[in-house]
């Protein structure tokens, strides 16, 4: 898609950037093994070593105000969803993507501390709700100033537009592993549920299939335009329009470009065989027929590795 209007471009001293520990690795294992395909250490590994390097002065800053990296997220999560009451351990789970065994040791510590407090949930005695003591709100609001501008400072070799540009690429890869769904007052489009790629890739693999990239479809929701147009379940979407489907992001741009009521076509393989759809789009805002893809789907959310589009 073309760059949006107002956006900066990168600048162009990309060529310029000196080799670093992951160029000398790549070029080690194309010396010694080059049968192997090894262009994904260029980002896993910078990614690994990248995050090794954030950490360090991460936990720097937290330990000044006698917190830990796990501690640190409890207070600033209780403090952003700042609910009435307090939040649920139940939701601070969900939040934080703990297990309750673990929600409920970092509590433990955190009350001694005195920093949070349990209270009963009125609503489910089986719950209970934490809020942020005096004592941890005062340290929450000494220690996010210093944090923030810490993070600030660990990304000044690159501008804005470089950051912008990386929140952007990082955005697309980590929704492939969330997941994704329309905002609750916003119809899903096509009326299909999807596995990313690298889903697709594995499943195929596992079931002796050729590889293709692809997000495969594993629900059509009964009277929803793709199932109208023929799509079926286990079908793997490869290109829609002039987008290849390598992730959603690449759907939702070619689902843009019908703008109003139209057709998709859609590029599909079906076992080893490909098959083409023309699928009949509503207007934007307006869902098909077959309404949302899953009940189990509600606003805004959808399960691990899913996308409801």
């Amino acid at each position: 898609m073309p760059r949006r209007a107002g956006r900066p471009a990168a600048p162009a001293d990309h060529g310029c950037i000196p080799p670093d520990s992951v160029d000398r690795l790549v070029a080690d294992w194309r010396r010694v093994r080059p049968d192997l395909d090894v262009a994904p250490l260029g980002v896993i590994t910078r990614l690994e070593r990248v995050r090794s390097h954030l950490d360090v002065e991460l936990e720097r800053v937290f330990a000044a105000y006698g917190l830990s990296a796990p501690n640190f997220a409890v207070l600033v999560t209780l403090a952003r969803l700042n609910e009435p009451g307090g939040v649920s351990q139940r939701r601070l789970m969900d939040e934080l993507g703990l297990t309750s065994g673990t929600i409920s040791v970092r509590m433990d510590r955190l009350v001694e501390q005195g920093l949070v407090e349990r209270q009963a949930d009125p609503d489910d005695k089986r719950n209970t709700r934490i809020t942020l003591t005096p004592r941890g709100r005062a340290l929450f609001e000494r220690a996010v100033p210093v944090h923030l501008d810490n993070e600030a400072r660990l990304l000044a070799s690159l501008s804005e537009p470089e950051r912008e540009l990386l929140a952007t690429l990082l955005r697309k890869l980590l929704v492939e592993f969330e997941g994704s769904a329309p905002a609750s007052n916003v119809p899903a489009r096509l009326g299909v549920i999807l596995a990313p790629a690298h889903v697709t890739l594995a499943l195929r693999d596992a079931v002796g299939l050729p590889r293709q990239v692809g997000l495969l479809v594993r629900g059509v929701a009964e009277g929803s335009p793709a199932a109208v147009a023929g799509i079926r379940q286990g079908d793997v979407l490869v290109r829609g329009g002039a987008h290849e489907l390598r992730s959603v992001a690449a759907l939702h741009a070619a689902l843009e470009e019908v703008s109003t009521a139209g057709s998709l076509r859609l590029v599909v393989l079906r076992g080893a065989a490909e098959h083409t759809f023309d699928v009949v789009l509503p207007p934007e805002g307006q869902g098909g027929s077959g309404g949302a893809t899953d009940p189990s789907h509600t606003a805004a959310r959808a399960a691990r590795d899913e996308h409801v589009v």
